[in-house]
């Protein structure tokens, strides 16, 4: 049997070798624009509000087994101490108590603006799509039926996608940079609960956005657990040494109450529409 000049010279576009070498580089970083752009767009969605937060928390039903591998892995460190292993044991149900409260402000944020008149109003919780507290702003929003965002990315040791998205509202990304993209341009309010590196990461580089007004509309943002993250960022000794100013705390809403979150992120929402343009997002 004869192969067609097809099965020798493809179309460029169908030529996988060149799409997934370096050559093509541009085209799959183009690509990872132009994709879920157009699916936002057939599914309806123009903005969000992106919870961060911990990818190692979970819900109550599952933390006794999760603990005792926990325990066991602990354990095996070297220079561990019982006394150690309380402290992460106690920090670690603390996380599980976080998923359940990123859960329940999703519930409430996503019943509020699904029955809002105007499509640009109807603002779509939005996650890293992973497990951990991601899951839980997810699993808040389908609780209620609404539909629910998940930006997830290619990475070697995670876990995948959480079972609380569906197709249509899932993207895989491999470039950090699109979908750091995809979260900003589209948010309408950031909510980071406890996290790690991920977390600052997200969190940081939007603060900076907002402080030198690169993102120039309205865009709220709150640091859920007071507790955490008093602990692990010293805001006052960051003002003390004069790398930030008393008046960029005004940026964040720090608390521990979900009225009180669920209140200063619909505030603030409402005056950034007031505000905005009509130019489409």
């Amino acid at each position: 049997m004869i192969e067609s000049d097809k099965d020798f010279h493809p179309k460029a576009y169908e030529n996988m070798r060149f799409l997934h070498s370096a050559h093509a580089r541009s085209l799959r970083i183009l690509a990872e624009y132009l994709e879920p752009q157009s699916r936002l767009r057939l599914q309806k969605i123009r903005s969000t509000i992106v919870f961060f937060g911990s990818a190692r928390s979970v819900p109550e039903e599952e933390l006794a087994e999760q603990m005792v591998k926990l325990n066991e892995k602990w354990a095996t460190e070297k220079g561990i101490t019982p006394a150690k292993i309380q402290k992460r044991t106690d920090s670690f149900k603390r996380l599980s108590h976080y998923y359940h409260e990123a859960e329940r402000l999703a519930a409430k944020l996503a019943a509020h603006y699904q029955q809002m008149p105007d499509p640009r109003d109807r603002h779509v919780i939005c996650s890293g799509a992973g497990p951990g507290m991601m899951e839980a702003a997810n699993r808040g929003a389908q609780k209620i039926g609404a539909k629910t965002l998940g930006l997830s990315i290619s990475l070697p040791h995670e876990q995948g996608v959480n079972r609380y998205l569906e197709p249509p509202y899932t993207f895989e990304f491999h470039y950090f940079f699109m979908r750091k993209y995809w979260f900003v341009y589209l948010s309408r309010a950031l909510v980071a609960f406890p996290g790690g590196f991920g977390t600052f990461d997200e969190l940081f580089e939007c603060l900076t956005l907002v402080q030198t007004q690169k993102i120039r509309r309205n865009l709220p943002i709150v640091l859920f657990g007071s507790e955490f993250w008093h602990s692990v960022i010293n805001f006052e000794s960051l003002i003390e040494w004069g790398v930030i100013s008393p008046e960029d705390m005004n940026l964040v809403l720090i608390t521990d109450d979900i009225d009180e979150a669920f209140d200063y992120l619909v505030n603030r929402i409402d005056v950034s529409r007031a505000l905005e343009t009509t130019e489409e997002p």
